[in-house]
C-alpha cells in the first residue's frame, strides 16, 4: 500500500494545482468587446497644417485581371520583352521574379510593363494581375500603408478587414498571396511609377509571384534592374507611322516623307508619349506637312523641366498640342490642374466649367482624343498623366498671372470645384450616422450610395483638404470625412486629417472649433493604440469646450477621454472622466450620448472588479439603444453585458448575450464584432466548461481576427484558445497557443497582454510538469504586472507561482506566494481570486506538513465558493478538504468530503476530476480500514469517470490499484 500512496500523492498534487488555477486564475484572455465606444466627437471646426502627421491619399488600383489593352501603335523593345519575360518564367530557378524598370517619364515603362503582362499571361504564367499607381512623384507619394491597403482590396479583403498599421497590412497582404499559393494560382503585381524603394519593399511578394515596378529612378535592392532607354529612331518612326494608320488607314505621310519623319521623331525626343501627342495633332490635322510639323517643333526652345537634354522638348510638343486646342478645350485643359486629387469626375468637373453636363463631357472627350486625359477605369472619370498635369499648372499659372480677370474667373472656378466637395461630402456624412438620429440628405438615395461616392473621391477629398488648408474649407472637409474614414477603418488617413484641421484651427485662430479638432485627433489616435497622445487630446479638448461653455461637446470630451484612460489602464481615472460624460449627456436630454456613455462606464467597472455596477450600467446602455433602434448599439452592449455576466459567474445569460451580438454583427457585415462577440462567447463556454464549444468559438474568432489583419484581437484569441485547450487536456497545443499570443503581444508593445499570455503560459507548461519553466513564465507576468501596477494582476501570478512553487517542493516559498495573493485579493475584494488562493494556501500548507492550517484554508475555500454559488469551485475545495482531514486521521468527515466531491463534479460534467476525486476518496477508504472490495470498487470507478476523460494513463493506474486492492 505505500507504493500506491506515494502515486496517490502525486495525484492529489496535480489534482489540487487544477482545481486551485481553475478557481483563482488571474487572466483568462482579453474578453471585453470595445465596440460599443463612443468615439465620435462635434464635427466642427476649420484651420493650417503645422503638426508632423502626412496624409497620402491612396493608390487606385484596377482590379485582378483587368490589364489594359496595349496601344495599337505599341512597337519595338523586344530586348526588353525577352528580358523581363526570362524573368518571370515559372521554370526559372535562380532568385525571385522581381524587376525594377527604370527610366525618362514618357519612355514607355508603363506601356512595357502592361505588354510583359499580356505576354506572360497568354503563356499561362499568371492567373491574375494587380496594378497600383505609385504616384511617387506627386507632391505627396503614396506610402506602403496605403498602397497595400489599395492592393488588399483588389485580392477581395473588405475594408473592415484591413488593420490600421502598415506592418500588419504587410503581413497580411503577404498571408493573402501565401494563400494564393496555396490555391494554385501565381499573381502578378504591377507597381507603377515608384519613387523610393522604402515605397516598394512592403510590395514584395513571396513565393513564385511577381513584381513588375517602374520608377524614374534606379532603385537598388529590390530585383533585377533594367534601364528602359528611349526609342530607337526606326522604333520611334514606325511608332509615329502606326498611330497615324491606325487614326487613318490611308495616312501615307510617313512613307511620303521619311527624313521629315525623322526629325519628327527625333524633336520628339524618340519619347513615346511625346510622339503618341504629335501623332494626335498631326491625325487631327492631315493636311499638315510632317516637315512643318518638324519645323514648328524644332523651333520652339521651351522645353519641359527635367526632360530638357538640349535638343529636345517634350514641353514644345505639350505646347503645340495645346495651341491646337479651341479656346474652350484649352481652358478646361488648364482647368483641370486645379484639381489637387489624382483624378476627377464630370461632376466635379462641370464645377470647373460652370456649364452643363453635355458641353463638358464633349470637351473632356476631345481632350482625350488628344491624349491631354485620359478616361480612367471608371465611366466618367478622368487623368491626367503626372507630366501633363505640371505642364497645365504651368500653362494655368502663366494664362492668370498678367490678367486679373482671367486670375478671378480661375479662383472662382476653384471656389466652385473645393464647394462641390464640401458640399457633396458632408451631405454624404449625413447617411452615415445611426437611424433616427439625424436627417439624411437628400443628394444621395441610401447610405450604400453615399459610401460608393466616398469610396470613389476619398482621394481628391483628402488632397483638397490638404491644399485648401489653412481655409474653413478644409476644416469643413476635415470634419465631414472623419465618420467615413472611421467607418471604414482607414486609420492612418483618419489620424491624418484630423491633424489637418487641428493645425488648420490653430493656424486660423479659432479656439472655438479647435477644440472639436482636438477631440476627433484623439479618438483617431486610440484607433492606432497611441493613448498617451491620445489622453493629452482629449483633455484639450475638455479644457476648451468648457472654456466656451460648450456641454455637448465637453461631454464628449469626457467620454474620449474615459476611452483613452481605459485604454492606458488606467481605469479609475477612466471610471470618473466616462460619469462625468453620462451626467452631462443626461442633463442635455442627450440619450444616444448617454448610452454611449453607460456603455463605456461598464467596460470600465469590468476593469476594476465591480461586476454587478458593470453590469447595470450595460443594461442602461442596452435599454437606450434598443429604444432608439440602434442594432449595431445595442450589439455591442449586449456583448460587453456578457463579459460583465461572466464576472459574476452567470455564464448562461452571458452565452446567450454573445451569441445574440455575435448574430447581429453577421447580420451588420461586421466582422470585427463577429469576432469579438466570437471570442467573448469562447470565454463564457469555457465557464461552463463546455470546453469543445469553446474550442471552435475561439478558433472562429482567431480565423476572423487574423482575416482582418487584426493583430490585437488575434492574440486575444489565441490567449482564449490556449485556455480552452488546456480545458480539454491538449496541454501541448496549449502551450503552443499561449506562445503565439505572448508573441504577437510583444510585437505590439500590449504589456497587459504579454503579461496574461505568460501567466497562463505557465499553467500549461505545469500541467506538463514542467515546473521550472513555468516559474520562469509566472514570474515573467507577474513583473509586467507590477510594472503596469495592476494589482489584480499580481494577485493572480502571485497564486499561479505558488502553484508552480509547490511544484518543486519550495513549500515555504509556495505558502508565502499564496498568502500575498489572497491578501491581495482580499483588498481589492475579490472574493473569487480569494477562495483560490485560500485554496493553494491550502495545498502549500499540506506539502509542508501543516496539517491543521492547510485543513482551516480548505475550509475557508469551500465556503468562499459556496458564498459564491461557484459549484466547481466548491467540489475542488471539498475534494482538498477531504485529503486535508484524512491527513490528520478523521477518516469519516474525510470520506464524507470525498464523496460530496465526486458527486458534485459528476454533475458538472467534470469526467477527470471525478477520476481524481474518486481515486482520493479510494485512498481514505484504505486507510480508514475499509474492507478491500470497497476499496477496488472504488478505485474502478475512478478508471471509468478517467475513461470517460480519455485518460488513457490516470485509468490504467487506477486499474493497477483495484488490482492491488484485492
Amino acid at each position: 500500500m505505500g507504493g500506491n500512496k506515494k502515486k496517490s500523492k502525486d495525484r492529489v498534487r496535480k489534482n489540487a494545482a487544477r482545481g486551485s488555477r481553475e478557481g483563482g486564475r488571474a487572466d483568462e484572455g482579453l474578453r471585453n468587446d470595445f465596440r460599443g465606444g463612443n468615439f465620435g466627437g462635434p464635427a466642427q471646426g476649420s484651420g493650417t497644417q503645422h503638426n508632423t502627421f502626412v496624409h497620402q491619399y491612396a493608390p487606385v488600383p484596377t482590379a485582378m485581371a483587368a490589364l489594359p489593352p496595349l496601344p495599337p501603335e505599341f512597337t519595338g523593345r523586344e530586348e526588353d520583352l525577352a528580358f523581363l519575360l526570362g524573368l518571370l518564367d515559372p521554370a526559372r530557378e535562380d532568385g525571385p521574379a522581381v524587376a525594377v524598370l527604370a527610366g525618362l517619364p514618357g519612355v514607355g515603362k508603363t506601356t512595357l510593363v502592361h505588354a510583359v503582362g499580356h505576354a506572360a499571361q497568354d503563356r499561362g504564367w499568371f492567373t491574375g494581375v494587380l496594378l497600383v499607381g505609385l504616384r511617387g512623384y506627386d507632391p505627396v507619394p503614396a506610402q506602403p500603408e496605403n498602397v497595400l491597403d489599395a492592393l488588399l482590396r483588389s485580392l477581395g479583403v473588405s475594408a473592415e478587414h484591413i488593420p490600421p498599421t502598415a506592418m500588419e497590412r504587410e503581413a497580411l497582404y503577404r498571408s493573402q498571396l501565401d494563400a494564393r499559393t496555396r490555391a494554385g494560382e501565381r499573381l502578378l503585381v504591377i507597381a507603377d511609377n515608384a519613387f523610393s524603394a522604402e515605397q516598394v519593399r512592403p510590395l514584395l511578394p513571396t513565393g513564385r509571384h511577381g513584381l513588375l515596378v517602374t520608377s524614374r529612378r534606379s532603385l537598388s535592392g529590390l530585383g533585377r534592374m533594367r534601364t528602359l532607354n528611349l526609342l530607337q529612331p526606326e522604333e520611334a518612326v514606325a511608332l509615329l507611322d502606326a498611330a497615324l494608320r491606325n487614326a487613318d488607314a490611308d495616312d501615307s505621310r510617313v512613307a511620303d516623307d521619311p527624313e521629315a519623319a525623322e526629325r519628327v521623331v527625333l524633336a520628339c525626343g524618340c519619347l513615346p508619349l511625346a510622339l503618341q501627342i504629335t501623332a494626335a495633332l498631326l491625325a487631327a490635322d492631315p493636311g499638315q506637312p510632317l516637315a512643318e510639323r518638324a519645323d514648328r517643333l524644332t523651333r520652339s526652345g521651351e522645353r519641359l523641366e527635367g526632360l530638357d537634354d538640349g535638343e529636345r522638348s517634350l514641353r514644345a510638343t505639350f505646347d503645340q498640342s495645346l495651341d491646337r486646342l479651341s479656346p474652350q478645350q484649352a481652358d478646361l485643359f488648364r482647368l483641370l490642374s486645379l484639381n489637387a486629387g489624382p483624378d476627377i469626375s464630370t461632376d466635379a468637373a462641370m464645377s470647373l466649367t460652370d456649364k452643363s453636363r453635355l458641353i463638358t463631357e464633349n470637351l473632356l472627350g476631345q481632350l482625350a482624343v488628344a491624349h491631354l486625359v485620359q478616361r480612367g477605369p471608371v465611366r466618367g472619370r478622368w487623368q491626367l498623366h503626372d507630366l501633363l498635369r505640371d505642364y497645365a499648372a504651368v500653362q494655368a499659372e502663366a494664362h492668370t498671372g498678367n490678367s486679373r480677370p482671367a486670375r478671378r474667373r480661375y479662383e472662382q472656378a476653384r471656389a466652385r470645384l473645393v464647394a462641390y466637395y464640401v458640399h457633396t461630402a458632408e451631405a454624404a456624412d449625413t447617411h452615415l450616422p445611426p437611424s433616427g438620429t439625424t436627417t439624411p440628405s437628400s443628394r444621395f438615395d441610401n447610405r450604400a450610395q453615399a459610401l460608393e461616392w466616398l469610396d470613389t473621391e476619398r482621394a481628391n477629398l483628402i488632397a483638397t483638404a490638404h491644399a485648401e488648408s489653412p481655409t474653413v474649407s478644409a476644416t469643413r472637409l476635415a470634419f465631414g470625412l472623419s465618420r467615413y474614414l472611421d467607418w471604414r477603418r482607414r486609420l492612418q488617413d483618419l489620424v491624418a486629417i484630423h491633424s489637418l484641421a487641428l493645425d488648420a484651427c490653430r493656424a486660423m485662430g479659432d479656439r472655438a472649433n479647435e477644440a472639436g479638432a482636438w477631440n476627433n485627433l484623439g479618438a483617431a489616435l486610440q484607433g492606432v493604440r497611441r493613448f498617451e497622445e491620445a489622453i493629452t487630446a482629449h483633455e484639450k479638448a475638455r479644457d476648451l469646450h468648457q472654456e466656451f461653455g460648450d456641454t455637448h461637446g465637453a461631454a464628449s470630451a469626457w467620454n474620449n477621454l474615459g476611452l483613452a484612460l481605459r485604454g492606458a489602464r488606467r481605469l479609475e481615472e477612466a471610471i470618473t472622466a466616462v460619469e462625468r460624460a453620462r451626467d452631462l449627456h443626461q442633463k442635455l436630454g442627450d440619450t444616444h450620448g448617454a448610452a454611449g456613455a453607460w456603455n463605456n462606464l461598464g467596460l470600465a467597472l469590468q476593469g476594476v472588479q465591480r461586476y454587478e455596477e458593470a453590469i447595470t450600467a450595460a443594461e442602461r446602455a442596452r435599454d437606450v439603444y434598443e429604444e432608439l433602434g440602434d442594432t449595431h448599439g445595442a450589439a455591442g452592449a449586449w456583448n460587453n453585458l456578457g463579459g460583465a455576466l461572466q464576472g459574476v459567474r452567470r455564464f448562461e445569460e452571458a452565452i446567450t448575450l454573445h451569441e445574440r451580438a455575435r448574430d447581429v454583427y453577421e447580420e451588420l457585415g461586421d466582422t470585427q464584432g463577429t469576432a469579438s462577440a466570437s471570442n467573448n462567447l469562447g470565454g463564457a463556454l469555457q465557464g461552463l466548461r463546455r470546453f469543445e464549444e469553446a474550442l471552435t468559438a475561439a478558433e472562429r474568432a482567431r480565423d476572423a481576427y487574423q482575416e482582418l489583419g487584426d493583430t490585437q484581437g488575434t492574440a486575444s484569441a489565441w490567449n482564449n484558445l490556449g485556455a480552452a485547450l488546456q480545458g480539454v487536456r491538449r496541454f501541448e497545443e496549449a502551450l503552443t497557443a499561449h506562445e503565439r499570443a505572448r508573441d504577437l503581444y510583444q510585437e505590439l508593445g500590449h504589456t497587459q497582454g504579454m503579461a496574461s499570455a505568460w501567466n497562463n503560459l505557465g499553467g500549461s507548461l505545469q500541467e506538463m510538469r514542467r515546473f521550472e519553466e513555468a516559474l520562469t513564465a509566472h514570474e515573467s507576468a507577474r513583473d509586467l504586472y507590477q510594472k503596469l501596477d495592476d494589482t489584480q494582476g499580481v494577485a493572480g501570478t502571485w497564486n499561479s507561482l505558488g502553484l508552480a512553487l509547490r511544484g518543486v517542493r519550495r513549500f515555504d516559498e509556495s505558502i508565502s506566494a499564496a498568502e500575498s495573493s489572497r491578501d491581495l485579493y482580499e483588498e481589492l475584494g475579490n472574493t473569487q481570486g480569494a477562495a483560490g488562493a485560500w485554496n493553494n494556501l491550502g495545498l502549500a500548507l499540506r506539502g509542508a506538513r501543516r496539517f491543521d492550517e492547510a485543513l482551516t484554508a480548505a475550509e475557508r475555500a469551500r465556503d468562499l465558493y459556496e458564498e459564491l454559488g461557484d459549484t466547481h469551485g466548491a467540489a475542488i475545495a471539498w475534494n482538498n478538504l477531504g485529503v486535508a482531514l484524512r491527513k490528520v486521521q478523521r477518516f469519516e468527515e474525510a470520506a464524507a468530503a470525498g464523496e460530496r466531491a465526486a458527486a458534485m463534479l459528476t454533475d458538472q460534467k467534470d469526467a477527470f476530476r471525478t477520476g481524481e476525486a474518486l481515486g482520493e476518496l479510494a485512498l481514505t477508504l484504505s486507510e480508514a480500514g475499509t474492507p478491500p472490495t470497497e476499496v477496488r470498487t472504488m478505485w474502478l470507478r475512478a478508471a471509468s469517470a478517467y475513461d470517460e476523460a480519455k485518460a488513457t494513463d490516470e485509468a490504467a493506474d487506477a486499474r493497477a490499484h483495484a488490482d492491488e486492492a484485492n
